[in-house]
């Protein structure tokens, strides 16, 4: 039977002449595709739509924009604080990126350095500063277990870092669900606008159906700033809290354990319990 204090591992972070060597992957932000193009062909669908149709209507109208752009994000910012409005929109444009960084490699990092600290005790991973230093979150959590705190403390301080991020997240995405809600309202604020000025023009007929069709317009760029634009970027922002929140979750599950000084198998076991079946890792043999 395997001592359980140095168990066979597939790729162990200690060489032949313990050496230790720690590889830690750069977490990569790079542009959300996926959520670039969605926003790009809807807009684009609308478009092709009003220029293959049987009409010369204009779609463009700077008053009806006025009324709904800057209405939206006047009346959104009487609900919220300019401190929440100010980070929402560094948060807003985190949202078109993504963090490349895969549950399961972080996993592996986790395990590499677990095996370390058992082996090695905390004071190996001064010599790997440069190497942590990759990752700000892995390593802001690591300086909490090297400077000697429990488990229990360990495991609060990270889960309340969890608790704040999703917070933040929560919050944005909040603003831009209000948002969704106030875009199509101040849409048809500018249509009745543009309704009780046709009416005041009643003498002159021919006028009607061009001020009718300018009326309905601050209805359309209601719908579309709020159903095309404002919906799904909050669905976004809760999906990234989501998936920043489950590496968070990994991070905090590896270091309590390390402060615990528990067995690297156990850590295995509870690091893929948070895992989905398609990430799971297999790191001992």
């Amino acid at each position: 039977m395997n001592d359980i204090s140095s168990p066979p591992l597939m790729s162990d972070p200690l060489d032949n002449s313990g050496e230790v060597t720690l590889t830690i992957a750069r977490p990569e932000i790079t542009p959300d595709y996926v959520t670039i193009a969605g926003l790009v062909l809807s807009l684009l669908v609308i478009v092709i739509a009003i220029l293959i149709s049987q009409s010369n209507a204009s779609f463009f109208d700077v008053p009806s924009l006025f009324i709904v752009v800057f209405g939206t994000i006047f009346v959104t910012s009487t609900s919220y604080t300019w401190d929440e409005l100010s980070k929402a929109g560094k948060i807003f444009g985190q949202s078109l990126f993504k963090r490349q960084t895969k549950l399961s490699v972080m996993a592996r990092q986790l395990m590499d350095m677990a095996v370390i600290s058992r082996k090695k005790g905390f004071l190996a991973f001064s010599y790997l500063e440069r190497e942590i230093s990759k990752d700000k979150v892995l390593a802001d959590a690591l300086q909490i277990v090297t400077d000697g705190y429990s488990g229990e403390d360990v495991e609060r301080v990270l889960s309340q870092d969890i608790d704040a991020l999703v917070e933040r997240h929560r919050r944005s995405a909040s603003i831009a669900r209000r948002g969704a809600e106030v875009a199509p309202a101040m849409g048809l604020i500018g249509t009745l606008v543009g309704l009780v000025q046709m009416l005041a023009d009643l003498s002159n007929p021919d006028s009607i159906g061009p001020a009718m069709a300018v009326a309905l317009l601050t209805t359309f760029y209601g719908a579309l700033l709020g159903t095309v634009v404002l919906t799904p970027l909050a669905a976004k922002l809760e999906r990234n809290s989501n998936d920043e929140a489950k590496i968070r979750t990994l991070i905090l599950t590896a270091m309590s354990s390390m402060a615990r000084q528990e067995s690297p198998r156990r850590l295995e076991m509870l690091l893929n319990s948070e895992l989905p079946p398609d990430e799971r890792i297999k790191y001992f043999d």
